[in-house]
Parts: structure tokens; C-alpha cells; sequence
């Protein structure tokens, strides 16, 4: 790339004085113009592939400027963008080229506009890749293939003229019923560490100013996955121990990584709201970790502070209590205008809490290189967005992100003479396994599970009902559903959840399996953003379904397709094989039939802990040791534990090593470490991969601590027969903690270490470890 091997980013020192000569010639409405990001899809119509500027556009221009933009090129029925009215990949670019031109010819100093795009598992346009969701990624377990999609995904987007993402997620799950748990990686601080480093690594690379970078904005901070109930934006009930031990670790490694954004969330801890939170903005984020970046807050975060939270009589006061405590820039562009300009008249904020706020954005612009590049490349994008090495990387995710669960009398994999009927509310509804925040898709762009299971086996060997939908009492699909089963060999159930919003598809005719009312505004969600639960069971007559089709006596396989864990006892009682796909994305039909039928080898293993019922909540493998004594009708077991996963071959571990035994505080402190050592052989007859995890339990410790944390894992790639050593450091990160008086500390002691095959291991191998 010519262009790009012209570039020369400019040194720290540099960005500095042009910032600080630029805002010496600002105006006060220009300065506040840079922390707005009004909603981009407002800014221009698209018709015919073209993009007509908005007059509130042009007079925003006009008033001073808009720094950023939000979401210009996102499409989903929020947005009201569809497939006919929104733009393809080269329109897309073109839109984005005119928005910025028209704020650059026509602003008074030439400042570009930040785009910044919505990007959890794909760039959130018409045409981009749509890869797996978070919680599937994460069951990956292996880091080079997410830094590795981060990449397609940072190339895309700013191939289209976007320059931030609103991603990652690094929430830490402890309520499944919460519907954003699909957007997260799991339950584990230290597992999604390690996923935080990756995504700041794949997204922002080694440098911002390029045409496949992207900023990355963690969010949402922090301990959002820690609502009361499991209700999006509910408070949390939390100690400042186990906010840094869990919840910021995430974070804290993401900043270490370099990232240079990152979004407060909705909620309030200990009756602060995130979006005020001085501690975290300011004593945390920027005095202890020396973030350097800018903060964005969620979408009508300030508007909460005055009805939600009621901390702020009004839009002044609020705009203002938000710039005092860390906040630079507003998504939805509504509070940092007339409210920001009126909290300063009557001297509730100082200029100088607006200069510091608009130098940190402008580094960021500068940072990018969109002074000097402010536009991109159509050309680029038609040929990177959706590419073909993008969409093969989009099935080897889902591909290694099934876990199975259950494989009695080794039902699975399915021989390829048998029949097998595709039954379930998910078997061939393309946006079902596609999660939330996905943009529209157009058609034979998602590979279904039934479109899987035909391409692999043939039409004739595959027959299909949908039986009933995801929601609602209908059984009308029953009776079809047990005539298709009745003529096959084998049954795969193709059930779960949904995270769809209404793009238009209509529904399903449950007799006949056919499309039917094109428009309608039938919705089917029961998980995603604003989608909570106060239970786990399967929605509508799912459950009964499959009751009714296990009658008949024939092999059933259930595949999950859903963005939250499941808790239905009969199935895991009954059916003969489980599979747990969750939002596999537009390859996962083609994985799933893979791996049904023995092309591929699960290789899946659980990030978030199965509970036998939503009574155990909230359950996560990594519970105080002082967690309680079991209740009247069930003990606090889980149904599947956290790192579980089956697989089509056997793993065995051996000779366990350790360098040394005992190791001092001071040692630990000058950067010394323990290697711990084993040997891992597949010693099936199919090649496959194994999760090799290691856990550490402080055995006494000054504060209460959980029984036992993650602290390592290597994914490995073994055929038959093959033996690999696998080396795990334990050092002061593994084995420190937050003390009584707030401060990092590896206190003397004993520590057990164990690798295993999951946190519920029996046969994990075992050694200890003395800090003296």
C-alpha cells in the first residue's frame, strides 16, 4: 500500500504542540462541539446508494463543529436502517468521504470527525463479516484467533472510514439471566485479561495511524456484569477488594495493553453512578493505571444521572458533574451542548475542565492520522468487507467455540448413512445465531444449522420442522415436527434463545416450516441488551417439544443456539448427546454440521458456570471459601462446571514438575517466577484440542479469598498418539491479591496449585507452592 508506506505518525511531542495550538484558536462552542457525538444515521439520508446531507447536519457544521459522530454506518432496526434504504460497502465509504469533506471545507478550523462504530463481533454495516458473539469467542479459549478476527474487524470498519470501536466488552459475568452476558467473554477476571489484551493488540496494533486500525474502547466500566438480579443497570452491591481483584482486572490489563478508550456504565456502586464515579475516572483509571486516552459514556448515560439516578436537578448540572469527574465525550450528543454551555455561565465547570477534556480527544484524532488522512479508500473496502478469508475466519471461531456437554454411548459423531431430521425454532432461522448488535443480512449470507446439515449430507438424507417457536404457547408445529422425526434414524434438536431484533423477516409457518407474513413485527427475543430473565428454563413450549419428539425412542441430539447458559435438568437427564453453540454468527451452521458429523472435534470448553437451577444463582466456579452451606432441596453443585468441555478424543495429563518449591516475597517482587511443567498426550484415535488450565487456591490468607482462581491456560493442537510439554510461570501476578489496606500484596504462605481439565477436576493434577 503505497499510501500507507508513506505515512509517518507523529511523535508524542508533536501531537502535543499542534494540540495546544489548536486549542488556543478555539472558540468555546468549537471546544464543546469536539465532546459531542451526536447519532450518525441522522446526518444524511441514503437513497440509491447515495448520501444526502441533513440540513441539522449542515447547521451543526455551521455552529461550530461536530468532533464525532456515532454509529454512521450502523444498520438495525434501532437505527430504522434496512437493507433497502442503507448503503453497501463502496457506498458506505463514499457517505462517510462526503460527511468528512463537508465538515472539513466547511468548519472554520478543519477539524475531521472521529467515527466511531459499534464492532462486538463485526462491524455493525451492511455487508461486514458477522463472527461469533463474545461468549462463544471466549469458549475458544484460544487468544491468537481472537487477536486474529480483532484484526479482519479493525480492517473492515476503518476500511469503511471508521476510527473507534465500542468494543471490548469486559464485563465479568455473575447473573446469567443478565441478557448482555452473550456481549461478554465469561465469569473469570484473569481469562478475560487475557482476551483484553488480545482485542487492544489485534485492534489498535502497533500503531493508530493506519487503514486497518482502529481504537478500542473498553467498556462497560465497571462490574456492570454484576447487576442486582441480573437487571441491566440495576446497582451493584460490591467491596472495593473484590472491585479491583475482579471486576477492574479486566481493564487494568486492557490499559497496560494501550488502550485509549474507554466507556463508564449505566449503573451506580454504592449508590455512585459509574458515569460520576471520581474514584474510578480519576483515582483509578488515570492516577493509579496512567490511562492516557479519553472517556466516552454510554448512550444517555448523563440523561440518568437526572431521571434514573436523580443525583443532577438538571441537564447542567449533570453535564457538568460528569466532566468534573473524567467524562470527555458524549454519545448522543444531546447534554454537552446547550447544557454544558449553561453550566458554565453560572459557574458550575471551568474552561479548563473543557480545554482538558478536548485536548484528549484531539490527541486521539491526531493519533489516528486523520489530519493528514482524512479520508478512505473505496476501493479497500469492496475488497476487504466480507472477503472470503474473513467469513473462513468467521467458521474457524465458530468452529472451536462448540462445547460439548453431553456424548452418551458416544452417540456423536452422527454416521453419514443415517437420516436425520433438523428440528427446533433454531434450526433455520438465520438471525437466531447471529446475537445482538448484528446488522441486516442478506440473503444466503448465514449458514443455518439445516443449511449445514444439507450441504454436508445432501438433501434427501435431511428432513426439517420447526416445531414451535422460541417463544409463545403455540403448539401448532408439533404434530409436523413428529411426522419429520418419525422418518429419520436421528433426531438434532436445534433449540435455545434469541437475541434478534425485528429486521422485517416475518415469521415461520410451524406446519410447513415456510416464511411466511414478510414485515411483520413478530419478535422472539428473549435475551440481548434490555432483555433480562428471572430464569434460565428454555422459553415457550421448547422444552415440551422435545419431551413430545423424545416419546418416539430415537437418538436425540440437542444443539444450543443461544447467547446465556440454560438450565433444564430434563434435558441434561435425557437427551442422548448436547452441544453448546451459543451465537455461532453467519458460519456456525457449517460448524455445527461439521463437528455433528466428526469433520471437526469440539474443542469448546465452558467460560461460564451451568447451574442445576436459577435457585444456585449467583454461582461462579471461583466462590469464597466461606460460600455458605448447601440449600433444603439441591447442594451448590453446578450441572456443568466453568472450563468444562467434551471432546470425540481422550487427553492425559503426566509428570507434573515444578522448578523450585519454595520462592520469597522479595524474589517474587524482583520479577522471579516458578515454572510449572507437564506433559499433555492425546491418547485417542482422533486428532483434537485441549484447554490445559491452571488454578491456584491461597490456602490462609488475611481476607477471604475464593477456593480456588484461574491463573494460566494453553489451548493445544494435538493428532494421535502426540505428547506435547506445556510450561505454565507462576509469578507475583498469580499470586497476589487486594489486602485489608488496599494495596497489591503476595502474602507468605502455601499455595495449591492445580492443572486441570476444569475447575470441578477430580483428577487435576496437584503440587504446592511456599512464599516465605
Amino acid at each position: 500500500m503505497n499510501d500507507q508506506q508513506q505515512r509517518h505518525p507523529l511523535t508524542d511531542a508533536e501531537i502535543e504542540e499542534k494540540v495546544n495550538e489548536l486549542l488556543g484558536r478555539m472558540t468555546i462552542q468549537e471546544k464543546i462541539g469536539q465532546l459531542c457525538q451526536p447519532f450518525g444515521w441522522h446526518m444524511y439520508h441514503g437513497e440509491n446508494g447515495k448520501a444526502e446531507l441533513t440540513d441539522d447536519f449542515k447547521q451543526a457544521i455551521a455552529k461550530g463543529g461536530i468532533g464525532s459522530l456515532y454509529g454512521t454506518l450502523r444498520a438495525d432496526p434501532w437505527t430504522g436502517v434496512t437493507l433497502e434504504t442503507g448503503l453497501s460497502p463502496r457506498e458506505g465509504v463514499i457517505a462517510i468521504n462526503e460527511i468528512q469533506r463537508y465538515a472539513i471545507e466547511n468548519s472554520r478550523l478543519g477539524i475531521p470527525i472521529l467515527f466511531g462504530e459499534e464492532c462486538s463481533h463485526g462491524h455493525m454495516a451492511i455487508g461486514a463479516t458477522v463472527f461469533p458473539v463474545p461468549l462463544a469467542i471466549g469458549s475458544t479459549w484460544n487468544i491468537d484467533l481472537y487477536r486474529k478476527m480483532c484484526q479482519a474487524i479493525a480492517l473492515e470498519t476503518r476500511a469503511q472510514g471508521g476510527a473507534v470501536t465500542y468494543s471490548p466488552v469486559l464485563d465479568v459475568v455473575r447473573d446469567p439471566r443478565w441478557g448482555r452476558t452473550e456481549e461478554c467473554f465469561g465469569e473469570d477476571p484473569y481469562m478475560i485479561g487475557e482476551f483484553a489484551v488480545a482485542s487492544v493488540e489485534g485492534l489498535q496494533g502497533n500503531s493508530l495511524d493506519r487503514e486497518d486500525t482502529v481504537v478500542a474502547t473498553l467498556k462497560h466500566f465497571a462490574a456492570y456484569g454484576s447487576s442486582e438480579g441480573g437487571r441491566n443497570a440495576a446497582p451493584v452491591h460490591m467491596g472495593v477488594r473484590e472491585l479491583h481483584d475482579i471486576d477492574l482486572y479486566p481493564f487494568k490489563k486492557a490499559v497496560e495493553a494501550g488502550a485509549l478508550s474507554i466507556m463508564p456504565a449505566y449503573h451506580e456502586i454504592d449508590g455512585i453512578p459509574c458515569t460520576v464515579n471520581e474514584y474510578l475516572l480519576q483515582d483509578v483509571l488515570r492516577d493509579q493505571w496512567g490511562f492516557d486516552g479519553y472517556v466516552i459514556t454510554d448512550c444517555g448515560a448523563i440523561e440518568m444521572l437526572v431521571e434514573g439516578h436523580d443525583v443532577a436537578e438538571d441537564g447542567g448540572q449533570a453535564a457538568a458533574m460528569a466532566i468534573k469527574a473524567g467524562i470527555d465525550m458524549e454519545m448522543s450528543g444531546t447534554m454537552f451542548g446547550k447544557p454544558l454551555l449553561a453550566a458554565l455561565e453560572r459557574g458550575d465547570l471551568q474552561t479548563s475542565h473543557i480545554d482538558q477534556a478536548v485536548k484528549r480527544v484531539l490527541r486521539i484524532k491526531y493519533k489516528l492520522g486523520l489530519f493528514d488522512h482524512p479520508y478512505v479508500d473505496p476501493q479497500l473496502a469492496e475488497r476487504v468487507i466480507g472477503c472470503e478469508e474473513h467469513a473462513e475466519l468467521a467458521y474457524q471461531v465458530a468452529s472451536e467455540a462448540v462445547v460439548m456437554l453431553k456424548n452418551e454411548a458416544n452417540l456423536l459423531p452422527l454416521g453419514r448413512e443415517a437420516t436425520v431430521a433438523i428440528i427446533g425454532p433454531n434450526a433455520d432461522q438465520p438471525y437466531h445465531q447471529l446475537g445482538d448488535y448484528t446488522s441486516p443480512q442478506p440473503s444466503g449470507q448465514v449458514v443455518t444449522v439445516l443449511e449445514g446439515m444439507k450441504i454436508k449430507l445432501g438433501v434427501d438424507k435431511v428432513k426439517y420442522a420447526p416445531g414451535c417457536r422460541i417463544t409463545g404457547a403455540s403448539r401448532d408445529g408439533f404434530d409436523s415436527a413428529l411426522s419429520v422425526a418419525t422418518e429419520a434414524d436421528v433426531i438434532v434438536m436445534v433449540m435455545g434463545g434469541s437475541s434478534a431484533r425485528d429486521f422485517g423477516e416475518g415469521t415461520i409457518d410451524l406446519r410447513t416450516g415456510a416464511s411466511i407474513v414478510k414485515g411483520s413485527d413478530h419478535n422472539e427475543m428473549d435475551c440481548g441488551e434490555g432483555i433480562d430473565r428471572s430464569d434460565l428454563t428454555l422459553s415457550g413450549v421448547q422444552l415440551q417439544l422435545l419431551q413430545h419428539i423424545h416419546q418416539l425412542g430415537k437418538p436425540v441430539v440437542v444443539v444450543y443456539i443461544n447467547g446465556r447458559p440454560i438450565a433444564e435438568p430434563w434435558v441434561d437427564d435425557h437427551a442422548h448427546a448436547i452441544l453448546e453453540a451459543w451465537y455461532p454468527g453467519q458460519a456456525g451452521g457449517l460448524a455445527i454440521a461439521d463437528i455433528l458429523l466428526g469433520d471437526v472435534n469440539p474443542s469448546g470448553k465452558l467460560t461460564i458456570t451451568v447451574p442445576q437451577s436459577v435457585g444456585q444463582l449467583p454461582m461462579t466456579y471461583n466462590a469464597k471459601r466461606s460460600k455458605g452451606k448447601r440449600y433444603l432441596e439441591m447442594d451448590l453443585k453446578p450441572r456443568y462446571p466453568f472450563g468444562y468441555g467434551l471432546s470425540y478424543t481422550q487427553f492425559a495429563y503426566s509428570d507434573l514438575s515444578m522448578s523450585e518449591h519454595e520462592i520469597s516475597k522479595e524474589a517474587l517482587r524482583s520479577g522471579q517466577s516458578v515454572q510449572i511443567q507437564l506433559k499433555v498426550t492425546n491418547s485417542g484415535l482422533v486428532e483434537g484440542a485441549e484447554v490445559v488450565q491452571l488454578y491456584v487456591t491461597d490456602k490462609v490468607s488475611s481476607v477471604a479469598r475464593p477456593g480456588k482462581e484461574l491463573k494460566g491456560f494453553h489451548k493445544l493442537f494435538l493428532q494421535p498418539g502426540e505428547t506435547k510439554t506445556v510450561t505454565f510461570e507462576i509469578a507475583e501476578a498469580q499470586l497476589g491479591f487486594t489486602d485489608q489496606q488496599l494495596n497489591w500484596n503476595v502474602e507468605q504462605g502455601e499455595f495449591v496449585i492445580s492443572v486441570a481439565q476444569h475447575s470441578d477436576d477430580s483428577a487435576a493434577l496437584l503440587t504446592k507452592l511456599t512464599v516465605k
